[in-house]
């Protein structure tokens, strides 16, 4: 009788909370060494953390992206023999080293060009990096299907529809409804967002993340990104698409059929969760999980989103219903103008002006791998991205200087 090989596991982001929560979920599984192996662990700025990390599960290969903590990191690893490389090299060369399965975590545009890499691999593709796939639409799926991969997402709202959409009843879908918690300030007027500080923004009351994530979450810019992810994801048109405000965030995300049913994935507000759907797929994985009590939680509750107060999500439906790009605008411009807010250059209400003005100001040509009728798969689908990306990057610092904001 043989003995089936552990699956390799690649965490790109291994330090960010996706990534500390699908090792939590490795190690909750207790079949660590048994069924699973760790291929690669990559992580951004926390040097510590990677260096515990890569010290506990001694992966094949661990790599740092901040260079500047270089001498740190091998001080910590020490004389534990195992291989680590820093930078964006060798990242990109950490995802796509052979894997069964890979988490694709980094945050923001610096994790295109790894999520990309490990799409040419074959493996399953676990993807919670938005960016990919707002910048490389249908393309980034296409070229993981190519190679003989699958994509599956992470995000709580598109794992809730995958796991409800019947392959077999795709031409009967009428809608997808993604739900959305609303953040901190759900129910707030757009007066009352005027003085809105980075450590209200921060405070989630669902869920635990990064600090990007969380203000995305609360200007609704995340179900935006999530808005023109499900577009691509799912292949519906933007007029198929709508989003609900639900706070105790409970109800993922639902699936309307012709027929007047609608299929909704119900769970904690727990990102394990839907990372345990992706790591058992095609089946579903035995673990701990947190079990949901509808009756402890009472209520639930909805609401139209007040596109008013969060104009985000009516500007990435914007991005969207314009495609040649402009979901590349819209993401671009989003993390400047965060990164300005959390170093407290811009106010709350200014991110979505900033983004507003960018793709008002944005020229654009029309890019074939956007468009249905043309994909490209190669790596000049990534370098056009990243073009695009950089001059919106120096677009909004142009509107920043023209609204006198400090450098």
């Amino acid at each position: 009788m043989t003995t089936q090989s552990p699956r390799r596991i690649s965490i790109l982001g291994s330090t960010g909370s996706i990534g500390v929560s699908t090792l939590r979920l490795l190690d909750e599984t207790g079949r660590l060494g048994e069924d699973y192996e760790i291929e690669t662990l990559v992580g951004g700025r926390n040097v510590a953390l990677l260096a515990e990390q890569a010290l506990t599960y001694r992966p094949a290969i661990t790599v740092l992206a901040d260079e500047l903590q270089w001498p740190t990191f091998k001080e910590l690893i020490g004389n534990s023999g195992l291989e680590i490389a820093c930078g964006e090299a060798a990242i990109c060369a950490a995802a796509a080293r052979k894997a069964d399965w890979v988490m694709a975590a980094i945050v923001g545009i610096a994790g295109l060009k790894p999520t990309w890499a490990a799409a040419g691999t074959g493996a399953i593709l676990a993807l919670a990096n938005k960016e990919s796939l707002v910048g490389c639409g249908r393309a980034l799926i296409e070229r993981v299907e190519s190679h003989g991969g699958k994509l599956l997402p992470v995000d709580s709202e598109h794992n809730a529809i995958f796991q409800v959409l019947e392959p077999a009843q795709r031409a009967r879908v009428s809608k997808l409804v993604l739900t959305a918690s609303g953040g901190p300030f759900l129910g707030r007027s757009r007066d009352d967002l005027k003085a809105v500080t980075v450590e209200q923004a921060l405070k989630h009351p669902n869920w635990s993340m990064g600090a990007k994530i969380t203000i995305d979450s609360a200007t609704l810019a995340n179900k935006g990104l999530e808005f023109i992810e499900a577009a691509y994801l799912f292949d519906m048109p933007a007029s198929q698409i709508d989003v609900l405000m639900h706070p105790q965030s409970v109800i993922h995300s639902m699936v309307e059929y012709d027929d007047g049913s609608s299929l909704a994935q119900l769970g904690s507000p727990d990102m394990r969760v839907p990372i345990s759907y992706c790591l058992g797929w095609p089946e579903r994985l035995a673990w701990q999980a947190p079990k949901l009590d509808l009756a402890a939680r009472g209520t639930l509750t909805f609401a139209e989103p007040d596109l008013t107060a969060f104009p985000m999500l009516r500007l990435a439906r914007e991005a969207l219903e314009t495609g040649q790009g402009m979901p590349i605008v819209f993401n671009a411009a989003n993390e400047v103008c965060v990164q300005a807010f959390l170093d407290r250059r811009i106010a709350f209400l200014q991110i979505a002006e900033f983004v507003e003005a960018a793709m008002m100001r944005a020229q654009l040509p029309s890019i074939p791998f956007m468009d249905h009728a043309s994909r490209d798969t190669n790596d000049a689908t990534v370098m056009r991205v990243l073009e695009i990306d950089s001059e919106i990057r120096r677009l909004v610092g142009e509107l920043f200087v023209s609204a006198k904001l400090s450098a």
